[in-house]
């Protein structure tokens, strides 16, 4: 029988008339429920965009990217991209030459990443399901096509249906400035708009999409490749043909899955879920103090009753282990009403989307929210260690008073 427990559960369900310390009590049971609530509802918010972004990018991303260590494009020959096709597992090999050029259209002009990608690059992306306007060959009937991004199209006010006004792309040539003739120094090739894509504003204000060749001889890139897009074929895992691919190609290229091309973005996710799981951990140690108030005065209200205890045998650990319970009692039933009423929203807005995103450009009319046991978990442990470290004063305080004082 524990007996620490039993005394613990009979102080905080005491009948008694409600007194300052029963006030005190149930205001940190609040205050633990209520923030425990709020950090699990946040976290499942965080989980929740970090999954959107994995689902937005997957439509723009292959399952596994090869790039160059350094510098921006590397060499390929047939020998190279045979030696890849044959690797175990790899479905298709999408050869991409990605670099900025200045594209003109009527009297308007911008800057934009042009990406030139082989024939079969739609074989392995998405993209062409998210065509709004016009079509996503990027060949057709011989002729060369460009597909825009919204953004691009807004800027420049492209129309599609407009076959008389061709895109004109600048790049400047690797050859010395001449000052006699300006525009020499500059490729200048022209290509008709077939379509309008739209994924995510950072690649609809910035992507247009050109047949590799056109690529290749605007930029003048030859056999030079800024990466190669592979898809894996089913039943293979993209991290043991990716370890294939890089044991294969050595030092000298990097081999990338899907998160690892947005490293930097899904870690800043990360990082700022982390501080948001401190703050209100320490909003939690706020709300908890409440505890270490009401454990204080009910030390002060029983000494008596712990003078007896100790007289009939009751240990200091034993007396010590009352008051710890009695702050673990408070905390946990708060807790437990946070997570079931934290829960209970997440379910909430993944069914009806109480909370807007408030943007009309979202891709998602809603907050996504994606609940994962590791946040429960962690929540738990944060409490735990909160509680007792508010605890364990008072509960050193009762188990060191004096029996011949308080009898």
């Amino acid at each position: 029988m524990n007996v620490p427990f039993l005394i613990a559960k009979r102080y905080f369900f005491s009948r008694k008339k409600r007194n300052i310390i029963s006030i005190i009590s149930n205001i940190a049971m609040i205050g633990v429920a209520v923030g425990t609530m709020a950090l699990i509802v946040v976290l499942s918010v965080f989980n929740g965009l970090e999954d959107l972004i994995r689902e937005i990018y997957s439509s723009f991303d292959p399952d596994l990217e090869i790039s160059a260590a350094e510098g921006k494009s590397f060499e390929t020959d047939t020998e190279f991209m045979n030696r890849i096709r044959r690797t175990p597992g790899v479905a298709v090999v999408s050869e991409v030459i990605e670099d900025n050029a200045l594209l003109r259209y009527n009297d308007r002009q911008m800057v934009v990443k042009v990406m030139g990608v082989s024939e079969n690059f739609f074989q392995q992306n998405k993209i062409d399901s998210a065509v709004v306007e016009g079509h996503s060959q990027l060949i057709l009937n011989d002729t060369y096509y460009a597909l825009v991004g919204r953004g691009v199209q807004y800027q420049l006010s492209i129309r599609p249906t407009n076959q008389l006004e061709p895109l004109q792309f600048l790049y400047p040539r690797n050859t010395k400035f001449n000052p006699l003739n300006p525009e020499g120094a500059f490729n200048s090739l022209n290509i008709l708009p077939g379509g309008i894509f739209a994924i995510e504003r950072q690649y609809d204000d910035a992507y247009v999409f050109v047949p590799l060749n056109f690529a290749e001889q605007l930029l003048e890139y030859g056999r030079r490749r800024t990466s190669l897009e592979i898809r894996v074929k089913d039943g293979y895992e993209p991290e043991q043909v990716k370890s294939a691919l890089q044991q294969q190609l050595g030092k000298t290229f990097k081999v990338q899955n899907s998160d690892e091309q947005h490293t930097s973005l899904l870690r800043a996710v990360k990082v700022e879920k982390l501080f948001v799981f401190v703050t209100f951990a320490f909003i939690l140690f706020i709300a908890s103090l409440n505890i270490f108030f009401s454990l204080s005065m009910l030390v002060i209200d029983k000494k008596k009753d712990i003078a007896i205890l100790a007289s009939m045998g009751a240990t200091a650990n034993t007396i010590r282990n009352i008051f710890l319970m009695e702050g673990a009692l408070v905390a946990c039933i708060g807790a437990a009403y946070g997570l079931t009423a934290g829960m209970l929203v997440c379910h909430l807005q993944q069914a009806f989307g109480l909370v807007s995103m408030g943007m009309a450009t979202s891709v998602v009319e809603a907050y996504p929210v994606k609940m994962r046991a590791q946040d429960f978990i962690f929540t738990g442990l944060a409490i735990i260690i909160i509680t007792l470290l508010v605890s364990i004063r008072p509960a050193r305080k009762a188990a060191a008073l004096s029996v011949t004082e308080n009898l």
